[in-house]
């Protein structure tokens, strides 16, 4: 029973997708980010008036499909849809997103206002684009955010120490990593690159380099300098050790920064504490003559005399 009413859900939507009179005509070459798309819509049967037709396009985070239209507001334009440009040429309806990236790959669909009309409404289509981010080199073992904080091109480690670094970006794709060093012939096939207990050798250039697994041309490289110290050179000569005492700086000073201020607003409790509040009574108040604090006087008015 389950089969055969799944054999009745595919012939309707086949049925639906072979009747539908609108379709939208994409690149059929693979999209990189920051290239102009041209997409088309058609009428296949040519039975609708292609001037009460138009694109829309789905938001994600508004959960609603927002319509495409050249005449928009301004600053709706300027503000959600900037990188479309809705355009109507003898009679063709075409929709150009200039230096597209990865936030407009969609979904689009064009849709006739004349909702009589069987199957007004084209299937959605969302343009598949490939992006790579830039490479971002940091010592193995940091959180997501802080690796980007601690990215280096140029490490010095003492002779005898441990380095492992990793090589991390985003793309739309998981890409391959490579390893290789500047002089030298081999490759290492990872992220992570683990010298032990370096030499003088180890010194040089090393560069990692990310590849797209689906798109050959789509590539990234970051070339980090290894510097090997001696020894006995100071702690802080060292990578590690410039940064421990560049971050204790910063605290310091931080800290020397909270002190200041704690001592400036205990200081104006205090003073605000011992001028005590206000005495209303020493404040001055008209004296009549009648009352008992009056002075001698001849005149015979009831002015107050203050």
């Amino acid at each position: 029973m389950r089969a055969l009413m799944f054999l009745v859900v595919l012939a309707l939507t086949y049925l639906q997708s072979s009747t539908a009179s609108l379709v939208i005509k994409g690149p059929s070459q693979q999209i990189l980010e920051g290239q102009d798309v041209t997409l088309e819509c058609v009428d296949t049967y040519s039975e609708l008036n292609m001037s009460s037709v138009h694109f829309e396009r789905f938001s994600k985070y508004m959960n609603r499909w927002y319509r495409l239209e050249s005449d928009q507001v301004y600053f709706y334009r300027r503000c959600f849809l900037y990188d479309v440009d809705v355009r109507r040429e003898e009679g063709r309806l075409l929709l150009l997103i200039s230096s597209i990236q990865s936030w407009s790959e969609g979904p689009y669909r064009c849709i006739s206002e004349n909702a009589s009309a069987p199957y007004n409404t084209s299937q959605p289509l969302t343009i598949p684009i490939h992006y790579m981010r830039e490479l971002s080199v940091h010592r193995a073992g940091l959180g997501y955010l802080t690796r980007y904080f601690n990215s280096v091109q140029d490490l010095k480690v003492r002779s005898g120490d441990d380095v492992e670094l990793e090589c991390s970006t985003s793309a739309s794709e998981t890409p391959e990593y490579f390893w290789a060093k500047e002089g030298e012939d081999w490759i290492l096939p990872s992220n992570k690159l683990k010298l032990e207990q370096v030499r003088a050798m180890d010194g040089g250039r090393y560069t990692c380099t990310a590849q797209s697994p689906t798109v050959q041309s789509l590539m990234k490289k970051q070339t980090i300098s290894v510097t090997v110290l001696p020894e006995d050179a100071a702690w802080y000569e060292s990578t590690t050790g410039h940064v421990a005492l560049m971050a204790s700086a910063a605290g310091l000073v931080l800290l020397v920064i909270i002190l200041s201020m704690t001592a400036y607003l205990c200081r104006r409790a205090k003073q605000r504490k011992s001028k005590g509040p206000i005495d209303d009574c020493s404040q001055k108040k008209p004296i009549y003559r009648s009352s008992v604090e009056s002075l001698p006087s001849t005149m015979s008015d009831k002015q107050p005399l203050v």
